[in-house]
């Protein structure tokens, strides 16, 4: 009914805005799917290799969120939409290069556990009920699970420093010892960095304690993840069943999977962020984002557009940097130099990866220059200046809110030196879990979310653009 009725209203803007007319029609969600395809295709096809036309892919559709942002079109949820995203998802998978250590019977497994899942995922998305969507979920799930397991026990020992430094951090968090301090064993990149923060390790250590890889503890955290991906849909269970099952099929996972990629970590950790504020429990929130901006140094970037997000606010955002800081400040207290060096100064120094499908990577596999910290600073500053100034002005839902953050994790990606899959990937799923989030329309902000003043009975408009309702 929401839909029917900002469809006609569209139709009547429509007829002074074209723009709003393609709004109301069924245009803007044949464009998210083949966006979303076109970005999973292209990230999948990267790994682990450099072409400007990824690049430019990857451009174009951060481009078509900006806009899709800056116009607040409103984008439609049909019921075809799910069911085609899992199939275009699945055969993707199938057509486009994958990297993968598995080899023989366990990748052709691993191939047939997504091709099956996303099958019976496809067929029941596009049946109609409540019992069809939840039969859907639980195929995803499963689907994710079993592709998971079969990933795990097919490849042991993945050949890449990320799986490395999390097992063998894992085993120096058991002995009291600092992840820091040490020197990685068979490492085939970094040798003795840990370029996380401390809490990356110390969520996934479990997987390495309990059965001996941590890719376990990021399959549990997956799971994490599309509960909260369940709870953001609050009751609209065919919406929820859509954004999990497109998320799981999504192309490229079993890589991800594969090499111990944390992602799944952070989105987690953000998702529930979001339904705590959503659910009137923002400072139960304070929790969650706290735990992700311990465990990544890039999420630092969201801070500024959380603080000027009027439901969360600037004292709820200091709370989360504090606790942060509390959370962090016994590996620093251990060896604030050894610290500061693997986190902050190896990683502003450390060497430009050439499969990094970015403008930093065009410019110097291109061109052969490296563009100064000033051009890349300017166009990251820049999104965290545009989207916490929007954000400021408008007082978006939670589902605007994420697609924000999505944007300014996009923009920072493309002009970085060293922004893989799983980077692009984290970007998708805060896009995802936006378009569960709006299956239902924020309650106006209560007391104790809302900074005094902040609730208007009409909202500012941003660059002359009256907003979609």
């Amino acid at each position: 009914m929401a839909e029917a009725e900002s469809g006609s209203a569209g139709a009547a803007d429509g007829r002074r805005d074209p723009f709003a007319r393609l709004g109301a029609g069924r245009v803007p969600a044949v464009v998210l799917a083949l966006a979303w395809l076109a970005w999973f295709g292209v990230i999948q096809w990267s790994v682990v290799r450099f072409r400007v036309p990824i690049v430019v892919t990857l451009t174009v559709v951060t481009a078509l969120l900006a806009w899709w942002l800056w116009r607040r079109v409103e984008v439609p949820f049909p019921r075809w939409l799910a069911p085609a995203l899992v199939v275009g998802s699945t055969v993707t998978t199938l057509t486009v290069p994958l990297f993968s250590y598995l080899r023989g019977g366990w990748l052709t497994a691993a191939l047939v556990v997504l091709t099956v899942g996303g099958g019976m995922c496809a067929v029941l998305l596009s049946l109609p009920g409540r019992r069809s969507a939840t039969a859907a979920f639980g195929a995803a799930v499963v689907t994710h699970v079993l592709l998971s397991v079969v990933t795990i026990l097919g490849d042991r020992a993945p050949r890449i420093d990320v799986w490395v430094i999390l097992q063998q951090g894992a085993d120096a968090l058991s002995r009291g010892e600092s992840f820091y301090t040490q020197v990685w064993t068979g490492s085939p990149g970094v040798k003795d960095t840990f370029s996380y923060l401390p809490w990356m390790g110390v969520l996934t250590a479990p997987g390495r304690w309990v059965a001996g890889d941590v890719r376990w503890a990021i399959l549990l955290w997956s799971l994490v993840l599309f509960g909260g991906l369940w709870a953001l849909a609050r009751g609209h269970v065919e919406r929820a069943a859509a954004v999990v099952a497109v998320l799981v099929l999504a192309p490229g996972t079993l890589t991800q999977v594969d090499q111990a990629w944390t992602e799944p970590v952070l989105a987690a950790l953000l998702v529930w962020w979001a339904v705590l504020v959503r659910r009137g429990h923002a400072w139960w929130a304070v929790v969650p984002l706290a735990l992700a901006c311990a465990s990544k140094q890039h999420l630092a970037l969201l801070a500024p557009v959380l603080l000027a997000w009027r439901p969360f606010g600037w004292q709820r955002t200091l709370a989360a940097g504090g606790l942060a800081g509390v959370l962090m400040l016994p590996w620093v207290l251990a060896d604030a130099d050894a610290f500061v060096e693997d986190t902050v100064t190896t990683l502003l120094t450390f060497h430009p990866i050439r499969f990094a499908n970015t403008w930093y990577l065009y410019a110097l596999n291109e061109h052969g220059v490296e563009l100064p910290f000033a051009v890349t600073g300017v166009a990251m500053l820049g999104a965290v200046a545009v989207a916490s100034y929007a954000v400021w002005r408008r007082t978006p839902a939670v589902g605007e809110l994420l697609r924000w953050l999505a944007l300014v994790l996009a923009v920072a990606n493309l002009v970085n030196k060293q922004a893989f899959y799983n980077q692009f990937w984290l970007v998708a799923s805060l896009v995802a879990a936006s378009l569960a989030a709006d299956a239902v329309r924020d309650p106006a902000p209560s007391e104790d979310t809302a900074t005094p003043g902040s609730h208007q009975p009409h909202e500012p408009h941003l660059f002359g653009v009256t907003p979609k309702r």
